[in-house]
């Protein structure tokens, strides 16, 4: 039995969506697998319709029933998602276990103790980890024989990537096992140019030890979880499906044992330790001059920019601008279109909102909304010279709007605004806030 925890501290990275679809994958390959949620907010059960309300015993109850003289076996929790897979279930009583803990010996063993009972029933174990550092989380490391690291291809996520390293080097030091950790890429946009830069910077720094599958954005992952659903089911021929197909094929074509030694591991060998952690801090170096480099070149941008324009404000971006250089001299108000061009989503200048989205193949791009009474035809996005940019600029009182883009007559969520609601017809609106 192999068991892969999905760890990472950073919130919002997509490790419950890797959690259940991989397990999904996996499950639909053959493999007897069980998906273990060690986050107390409980998404793998969110995402899979298992009902909050009919829960009643959790991970937690097996977690602790041993120190309470009380032992609750794990097939007592269990949830039957299809032939192969089954989960075992989060609560928000998971929340409380480091303090109901305290003091308690082996504490760090509570889920390994729990799976050695099971060994025998599953060939995978996938376990859903929390977004941050603490005794569930070393639970998770304690039992497991693989890691995965998913990375959003997005300058926070790469950010935050030497200290996520460093913590699975130190928690790993006290395991008494080896730790296959590999690094996945996630929601790859292949539009943006930053997230193009920064795959190739870990595809660079990371080449042995990050999955060569990739895992793109796609809307259906995000419909497919609204409808509790892995995306196998919801939709079978998506890419989302075929790029979790793919990790779980190379993560059974790929065993620990057939790796040689040292191969994209941590373990308790401090001298391999040691070099580990100096390979990292030139990772890490590298990484950083190359996140600050781009950093730098969008502030040259915003400053060139002026007053004609102001830097948008609290508003998140998937993409810094190309530098100067690399475009063509424009003056005027061509040259303010190129510079808006390079901020993909949705931002506020002064009184107005700047819609700004990459289409290359598309003929017509609008914009359906509850500020036009979602008749997309009032609102046109015009193309900005041959790039596949479109943008639109729209006076709006202030408030909270609701919206989608519709791209050849083909309703759709805005690809660069992260946040989204659900609408009646179980797909997503994107949201705007005007201040």
């Amino acid at each position: 039995m192999r068991t892969i925890a999905v760890v990472n501290q950073k919130g919002g990275c997509g490790k419950t969506t890797v959690s259940i679809n991989l397990a999904s994958a996996l499950a639909e390959l053959g493999h007897r697998t069980l998906l273990v949620d060690m986050d107390p907010q409980s998404h793998c059960a969110v995402g899979l319709a298992v009902p909050e309300d009919q829960i009643e015993q959790s991970i937690y109850d097996c977690l602790i029933s041993t120190s309470r003289n009380e032992p609750i076996r794990l097939a007592e929790i269990l949830w039957q998602i299809s032939d192969k897979l089954e989960l075992a279930p989060a609560s928000i009583d998971l929340s409380a276990f480091e303090q109901q803990m305290a003091g308690i010996a082996e504490r760090e063993s509570c889920l390994k103790n729990v799976l050695c009972e099971m060994r025998d029933e599953y060939d995978y174990v996938i376990v859903d980890c929390p977004p941050a550092v603490g005794l569930l989380t070393f639970n998770a490391l304690r039992a497991a024989t693989n890691a995965i690291v998913p990375v959003e291809t997005g300058y926070f996520a790469l950010h935050g990537l030497s200290k996520q390293l460093e913590t699975l080097s130190i928690l790993c030091k006290r395991c008494s096992q080896q730790i296959d950790v590999r690094v996945l890429a996630s929601m790859y946009d292949l539009r943006t140019k930053m997230a193009r830069e920064i795959l190739a910077e870990l595809r660079t720094h990371f080449a042995d030890k990050m999955f060569k599958t990739v895992v793109n954005f796609n809307t259906k992952i995000k419909e497919a979880s609204s409808f509790g659903q892995p995306i196998c089911e919801y939709d079978s021929a998506s890419r989302g499906q075929r790029d979790f197909q793919a990790l779980a094929e190379e993560i059974i074509d790929s065993p620990v044992s057939a790796r040689p030694p040292g191969y994209g591991t941590l373990h308790r060998d401090e001298s391999l330790d040691g070099q580990a952690k100096q390979h990292r801090s030139e990772i890490v170096s590298s990484l950083a001059d190359r996140i600050e480099t781009i950093s730098a070149t969008a502030d040259e941008l915003l400053q060139s920019a002026k007053p004609a324009i102001k830097a948008p404000q609290k508003t998140p971006r998937t993409e810094k601008p190309q530098p100067v250089s690399a475009r063509p001299s424009l003056d005027g108000q061509a040259d303010t279109d190129i510079k808006l061009s390079e901020y993909y989503g949705v931002s506020q200048i002064n009184d107005a909102v700047i819609f700004v989205t990459l289409y290359p193949r598309a003929n017509s791009v609008q914009i359906a909304g509850d500020f036009n009474n979602w008749q997309p035809s009032k609102t046109p996005l015009k193309k900005v010279g041959k790039s596949g940019v479109w943008q639109t600029k729209i006076k709006l009182p202030a408030g909270k709007y609701r919206y989608r883009l519709v791209v050849d007559g083909q309703w759709q969520q805005d690809p660069y605004n992260e946040t989204t609601e659900t609408n009646p017809f179980g797909g997503f609106n994107s949201i705007v806030e005007v201040k």
